[in-house]
């Protein structure tokens, strides 16, 4: 099993970014360290209210940081984009970490995205394929010719190819049974979502094990899966420190709850997040002698206690004002990732 840490993706708008990229820059270090195996960075545009570094920038300076780190695009909102920029710029940071890139792709859902970007959600999955079938072209042939919907090749070259051979590996994220068989076609595997129930997510494994057979392809050498975790000395403390967060992250609670901006009462985790409405009062405690409902919101926990076939897991995120503090390595055992306050991630090794 692995393990890996997302770095932090919003900010508020009052921090100040020097600062909080100083921060990124020791736990990154400080994860390489300790002897994590990855570290994750999410994409997003107009994070108001948030601040957010880019994150093809980001990881190109953290391969320094981290120099036995992975480095996961995770993930690459691929519609937006065209193909030979991107194809150029993944093998440029592939050759600066020595050929430790992972590149992470999935279609995106927020529309101001797709009108910055003169597109629509309509569109997204035709782009989507035309642009990893140019990506996949770009990196292991010569001279690529193609028309897609958005973009014309002509002769077109990658100016330097991808260390890793034929190409990095692709890691399509994807929630619907659509998207998942989609990955199991196109993707060197299925990047499982963090909001999915165990329920949903054993269920969607058959669905994928069916993908591959239909496309005549082995089941993966890895299975990441990104799940939230929040770690404290007591049961309490992580939902006293992490339920804010929870709200505003996932309910619309707006601004942080600490700083006087759009205050408003929490509202129950939503369905599509794990949660049963009943806020944080059903989450399992370690320990209590009861497993946890098959429907709980993962967060306020250790970290999955199910993942279908798991061999490696990894931990990742930010730390909210108030809760930062040593970042600890996890218990590396084959169900339980341990970490301070994280996003969680797992990638498998069978």
């Amino acid at each position: 099993m692995q393990f890996g840490i997302m770095m932090r993706g919003h900010h508020d708008r009052n921090e100040d970014m020097t600062r909080r990229f100083a921060e990124l820059c020791e736990q990154v270090r400080t994860a390489d360290r300790l002897g994590f195996a990855s570290i994750t960075k999410g994409s997003h545009y107009s994070t108001d209210p948030w601040q957010s570094f880019q994150q093809l920038p980001f990881l190109a300076r953290m391969t320094a940081e981290g120099p036995n780190l992975r480095v996961n695009a995770g993930i690459i909102l691929l519609p937006l984009h065209k193909p030979l920029d991107l194809a150029e710029q993944l093998a440029t940071i592939d050759i600066m970490s020595g050929g430790r890139l992972i590149a992470g792709f999935g279609l995106g859902y927020r529309e101001v995205e797709f009108q910055a970007f003169g597109t629509t959600q309509r569109e997204r999955v035709r782009r989507f394929e035309e642009n990893l079938e140019a990506i996949k072209r770009l990196w292991t042939g010569d001279r690529v010719t193609m028309t897609g919907s958005h973009f014309a090749l002509r002769d077109a070259i990658c100016s330097a190819k991808p260390v890793q051979q034929p190409h990095p590996p692709i890691w399509i994220g994807a929630n619907a049974d659509a998207g998942i068989r989609r990955a199991a076609r196109l993707g060197s595997c299925w990047y499982i979502n963090p909001h999915n129930t165990i329920a949903s997510i054993r269920r969607q494994m058959d669905v994928y094990r069916d993908a591959l057979g239909q496309a005549g392809k082995p089941p993966p050498t890895e299975l990441p899966i990104r799940r939230e975790v929040f770690v404290a000395a007591t049961h309490e403390e992580a939902v006293r420190v992490s339920a804010p967060y929870l709200m505003q992250q996932y309910a619309g609670g707006g601004r942080r709850p600490d700083r006087g901006v759009r205050r408003t009462r929490p509202r129950p985790v939503p369905d599509r997040y794990g949660g049963r409405g009943s806020r944080t009062d059903h989450i399992a405690r370690p320990g209590d002698g009861r497993k946890p409902h098959r429907d709980e919101h993962p967060m306020v926990r250790h970290a999955p206690d199910a993942h279908p076939g798991n061999d490696a897991s990894s931990c990742g995120g930010g730390f909210p004002e108030g809760a930062r503090g040593t970042l600890r390595r996890p218990a590396m055992t084959r169900r339980h990732a341990s970490a301070r306050p994280q996003q969680a991630e797992s990638g498998n090794r069978p």
